[in-house]
């Protein structure tokens, strides 16, 4: 194995072709934004415009640095660190730490020794415009995959006091960064009572947790007045329900080698670890 050069090398963000593309078409995509994508992706968001810019000045010395400075006073050497962007998703660089962190950090410090399996919460592809528009819709999501969870574990395990240990994300992009709402969850496969006793999930078909997940969904959109009883019935049909599903957990927009599974606005689970 070679040795470790001692000497830091800064990386060089402007030879990104993320980078080159943003920087040379951004403005004009900006700027025709309305005229020709509103229609089809909704209005312009704000938090795009503070992404790209804070992206496109990640890792630049003009932005900003640290010096860092050996403490040996027989050395004194010094370099100097731009500061970045420290953005989630979007940014290669940024993005790329923070999943090396969060992989890190997940078992050692927030997963108890407990099995735990994944669940994927999906939602058909009739329904998908009302979270385009309306991004709030995902957190009522996030509530609405919770509540089943809970429900369906109590319910098989008889504990009416039962605490569900879970970490879920929101992803709304699929294959070739299309629009495709859903949620990726880890969750302790059973329950913890307050006392901290664990209790296993037996196994068990999922169809229920499916319908609990669906019907919770469809009434929460209805509240909120974006479906009618006639839509519900048709989004009923499993015909209808049949859509692709990514897997992995912290997969980025621009990933070139998606891995996918069929599945429908239902929960899909992998195996207890």
């Amino acid at each position: 194995m070679p040795a470790l050069s001692p000497v830091y090398h800064p990386r060089e963000p402007t030879d990104s072709p993320l980078w080159k593309i943003l920087h040379q078409h951004y403005a004009a995509f900006k700027a025709g934004y309305d005229e020709y994508c509103e229609k089809q992706y909704g209005f312009f968001r704000p938090v795009v415009d503070e992404v790209v810019e804070e992206y496109l000045r990640c890792g630049d010395l003009h932005e900003g640095f640290a010096r860092v400075r050996c403490t040996n006073p027989d050395c004194r050497y010094e370099f100097l660190v731009a500061f970045s962007c420290k953005g989630r998703w979007f940014c290669p660089s940024c993005h790329s730490k923070k999943t090396i962190q969060f992989g890190e950090d997940v078992p050692n410090n927030i997963l108890y020794p407990v099995p735990h399996r994944q669940f994927a919460f999906s939602i058909p592809i009739m329904l998908r415009i009302y979270f385009k528009y309306d991004r709030k819709l995902l957190t009522q999501a996030c509530h609405c995959a919770k509540e089943s969870l809970e429900m369906f574990f109590r319910t098989l395990l008889g504990l009416d006091d039962g605490i569900l240990g879970m970490i879920m994300v929101i992803h709304t992009f699929g294959d070739y960064a299309r629009f495709h709402p859903h949620l990726h969850a880890i969750v302790a496969d059973g329950l913890f009572r307050p006392n901290g006793t664990f209790y296993c999930l037996p196994k068990r078909d999922l169809k229920e947790l499916e319908e609990i997940f669906r019907s919770k969904v469809l009434a929460m959109l209805k509240a909120e007045g974006r479906i009618s009883d006639v839509l519900i019935g048709l989004v009923s049909s499993d015909l209808v329900m049949s859509q692709r599903l990514p897997r992995a957990i912290s997969r980025r927009p621009c990933s070139m080698c998606p891995t996918i599974s069929h599945a429908g606005c239902r929960p899909k689970h992998g195996g207890s670890s």
